[in-house]
């Protein structure tokens, strides 16, 4: 099971995009940041583990490895590390496709208009 909800990767997902279309003085860097930060260790983990295994450095089945070398490895702010990859929202959509995760429907757990 997921340490994160993949509402809050649905979150993440959604700012990383605003974030990467650069709308000056939207604040969505600032907000990203601090939205990550506010998680606790095993979601920033989680979370880590998700874009690695979207950008295939890990396989789905191998989330576990994954997560525990994402808390083992965890050197730098995790904010500041994501932040610092290129197509991190690609990344995050793919890595919950990967492990039979939608998008669209963690989106409506955030917002259940949608």
């Amino acid at each position: 099971m997921l340490p994160i909800s993949p509402s809050k990767i649905a979150h993440v997902i959604i700012r990383a995009r605003k974030f990467d279309a650069d709308v000056p003085g939207s604040g969505q860097g600032r907000e990203l940041r601090a939205f990550i930060a506010g998680l606790n260790e095993d979601e920033k983990a989680g979370l880590t583990a998700v874009m690695w295994i979207g950008r295939e450095t890990f396989e789905a089945e191998e989330f576990d490895e994954a997560f525990e070398t994402a808390r083992a490895e965890a050197t730098a702010p995790t904010e500041d590390y994501l932040l610092g990859i290129p197509m991190l929202a690609d990344y995050l959509e793919d890595g919950l496709n990967a492990l039979g995760l939608s998008l669209e429907e963690a989106e409506q757990d955030i917002n259940p208009s949608v």
